[in-house]
């Protein structure tokens, strides 16, 4: 009888678990999946890498970028992106708030490492956008744009950045408090950083709102090392090492990804790297791999390894096929960076393009701009559309379906039209800037440079283009890839288009159809813009 009993319960055991099953399998029944799971978003940004870095772009290149050749050949390569400025800090402003750097009041060059925030309180950035949206918020990286210190001894404060370049005095800071507005005030759950670039002080790792070591020592590094391995005298803290900044930002980005993989909220992450920029810092096993034996081209090889090791941890978590992971640079390569050992070698950081970083030339802000999401965009993609940075905040609320208000993304287009190969890509004309706040414009195959001699240098002096005496500089891209040939006279017409584009983008607030916004109140004078105020 007890045999009898056992063998039942055995049968029925097995038919409830047949019928599972079958209820579990059945073909006419759809397996649960989540409806219209929002993407996980990445936005990588190199510092100071020409476009002619990766051998992607540049079929001589004598730096071999596998890993980033991989991820444009799973994804879509943009032949015509451009950064928003051709140096740091205001591509970064424009990448976070969809708006062109130069409406703030950084008419020129940088931010510093004791600079107040760049940023506003009330202007919305894309990680604010996304957080509302139930997105987790990650920075981790070069910040360099500015932070509120808290200061001791009820020092000067403050709270923002404005065109008097006010710096805030290192020995004032208290590094034992927290900030009193970064990152996690502008929709960022988690922040890992350092507040400027690597040569920039202080030399300390920020988490989240406050340091992780209150820096105890001076650091000052010469010549003795390299030529393109330095840095200025500045405070640092023992837990900071410059060799180890690149490494420790990738590590901390790959465990933000395996602690947030899979799981229903979707996360955003914004990794600003710190390199290629000076200091030139490749390590064991990269350091002399490179088949030219130049520190930089070790550099862009161990920066390329590393990206390998995000997309490895990406498709090992599962999570590769709805993730849209963008590649770009914050502007062109850094002649600083031994470019004399390179031209010897027969590699070209611009490409074909003249200039480079801080110049108004291609060379500048044309840079490489890759974008791999494979539920969306078909591999091997190629777009040769005319793209900025500032457009990434604009494809995110495309992404989510957010509406913007007329004082938000003033300068941003969604580029989903073009990823997607569905709908118009809107963006007509597209602003370039210099380091030292020199204006041009893009609409089609034509590129116009105006009042190239306007800039002012720190000291209040006019900067003087070497050999440049023309107020209106105009190329025809298409035929003069170089920007040789100034057809400036014989073309008038085309002069004005695109100067009378360039002067109501400047004066409407904004670039997008909307109401007509203010750009920043500043106190000076801003004579880069007098030729769009003269009336």
């Amino acid at each position: 009888m007890k045999t009898k009993t056992i063998q039942i319960l055995v049968i029925s055991g097995l038919l409830l678990a047949s019928l599972f099953v079958l209820t579990s399998f059945d073909h006419n029944k759809p397996t649960e999946q989540p409806i219209n799971k929002k993407p996980n978003i990445i936005y990588i940004l190199a510092d100071d890498l020409g476009i002619g870095d990766l051998s992607i772009y540049n079929e001589n290149s004598k730096i071999q970028t596998p890993h980033l050749d991989l991820m444009a050949k799973e994804g879509m390569r943009f032949t015509d992106a451009h950064t928003s400025s051709a140096v740091c800090t205001p591509t970064r402003y424009g990448i976070l708030t969809g708006r062109y750097n130069w409406r703030t009041p950084l008419k020129e060059f940088v931010t510093w490492g004791n600079s107040p925030s760049l940023i506003q309180k009330d202007r919305l950035t894309v990680a604010q956008m996304l957080k509302d949206k139930g997105y987790k918020t990650a920075n981790i990286g070069k910040w360099h744009l500015g932070l509120n210190w808290t200061m001791k001894n009820n020092s000067p404060e403050f709270d923002h950045f404005s065109d008097k370049s006010d710096r805030l005095n290192f020995k004032e800071i208290d590094y034992s408090q927290p900030l009193k507005f970064g990152p996690n005030d502008m929709g960022f759950d988690y922040s890992f950083m350092i507040s400027a670039s690597l040569n920039m002080p202080p030399f300390v790792y920020i988490e989240n709102d406050k340091a992780t070591m209150v820096p105890t020592g001076i650091s000052s590094q010469t010549k003795k090392q390299s030529p393109y391995a330095t840095w200025i005298r500045g405070d640092i803290a023992d837990d900071f090492k410059h060799e180890d900044v690149l490494p420790n930002i990738v590590n901390k980005s790959i465990s933000f990804i395996k602690e947030n993989a899979n799981k229903d909220q979707p996360f955003f992450m914004y990794i600003p790297l710190p390199s290629p920029h000076n200091p030139v810092l490749p390590i064991a096993p990269w350091k002399g791999q490179s088949e030219i034996k130049s520190p930089y081209a070790d550099f862009v090889i161990m920066i390329d390894d590393l990206m390998g090791t995000i997309f490895e941890t990406l498709k090992a978590q599962g999570i590769d096929e709805n993730t849209m992971v963008i590649f770009a640079s914050d502007n062109g390569f850094a002649t600083t960076n031994d470019l004399k050992t390179l031209r010897q070698k027969k590699h070209s950081p611009s490409y074909v393009y003249s200039g480079y970083k801080g110049s108004y030339l291609e060379g500048g802000h044309r840079v490489p701009f890759l974008v791999k999401w494979p539920e969306k965009i078909k591999p091997n993609s190629v777009s040769d559309a005319t793209i900025c940075t500032t457009d990434f905040m604009a494809t995110c609320a495309d992404i989510i379906g957010y509406d913007f208000k007329d004082n938000e993304a003033e300068d941003s287009f969604s580029m989903m039209p073009l990823l997607t190969n569905e709908g118009t890509y809107l963006r007509d004309a597209t602003i370039h800037h210099d380091k030292y706040g020199v204006f041009a414009i893009r609409k089609g195959d034509w590129k116009l440079i105006v009042s190239p001699n306007s800039g002012i240098m720190a000291s209040g002096e006019t900067k003087k283009h070497k050999g440049v005496s023309a107020e209106e500089i105009l190329y025809n891209l298409k035929k003069d890839v170089k920007e040789k040939n100034n057809v400036a006279e014989q073309f008038p017409e085309k002069v004005k288009e695109l100067k009378d584009i360039l002067i109501q983008q400047i004066k409407n607030g904004r670039s997008t159809p909307g109401k007509v916004q203010e750009n920043d109140a500043i106190s000076g004078e801003w004579p880069q813009a007098n030729f769009a105020f003269k009336d």
